[in-house]
């Protein structure tokens, strides 16, 4: 496929090596107006709003995903095959469901679960199993000690379901010590692996299924400044 594609605008070298990747395109927006420099737009296709700008000098990216892997396989397969992107970075909110997890925990996704059928196009002899990129992890967890954040790192559940009719779901993940769940981590991990590029998936937790919690908004946007930061020094 030649580029731009039909789902993002950008031309050769107006992306970065490294994409972060909020699944809301306006938290994508905050990034670019609150910590990046000489910033450009590069996409407004379909409102999934794409920016350029330099951190601390470095060139970064930051683009919007969607919710869901269908959505995220799109734009992250995209970025890796036709945009010469190296890393993503997924930085979006989480359901706690383990005890080990707590209300504005930063949550670093090791592995993601899946209950989706993403992987059967890719034909495997058994179960594969996706997982983070050990380099940016590492980074992410030393990153994330030198700024004093406190960070879980572990398995997550990947989950197309946001309204789950098995309501006993929830508890068998549990039992199982995955962490939290969200939405798109596992076709990440998975988009990176088939491409031979990097990614990892840093998470909040803005809500705890167990506990009732949940965050306010302002209490989020104060929260998921941490996984930006984190993100942003290891881009």
């Amino acid at each position: 496929m030649s580029i731009p594609t039909p789902h993002n605008e950008a031309k050769q070298g107006e992306i970065a090596k490294t994409v972060l990747m909020p699944g809301d395109p306006l938290r994508a927006k905050f990034i670019a107006d609150t910590y990046l420099e000489d910033v450009v737009c590069f996409n407004q296709v379909r409102n999934m709003l794409g920016f350029t700008g330099t951190y601390k000098g470095k060139k970064v990216s930051v683009m919007g995903s969607g919710m869901g892997m269908p959505s995220i396989g799109i734009y992250s397969y995209e970025l890796f095959n036709f945009h010469n992107v190296e890393n993503i970075i997924r930085i979006g909110s989480a359901g706690g469901l383990s005890d080990n997890v707590k209300l504005r925990d930063v949550v670093i996704g090791m592995g993601a679960s899946t209950n989706s059928n993403y992987a059967d196009q890719y034909k495997m002899p058994g179960t594969y199993a996706p997982i983070a990129d050990f380099d940016l992890l590492r980074k992410a967890v030393l990153a994330a000690d030198k700024l004093n954040i406190k960070t879980v790192v572990g398995n997550v559940l990947s989950s197309d379901t946001f309204y789950n009719d098995d309501k006993d779901a929830n508890d068998l993940w549990r039992r199982m010590n995955v962490l939290a769940v969200e939405m798109e981590a596992a076709a990440l991990y998975m988009n990176a692996a088939r491409a031979g590029k990097k990614a990892l998936c840093i998470l909040t937790i803005s809500d705890h299924i167990y506990t009732g919690e949940a965050l306010s908004a302002e209490d989020r946007q104060k929260t998921f400044r941490e996984m930006m930061e984190i993100a942003l020094e290891i881009a």
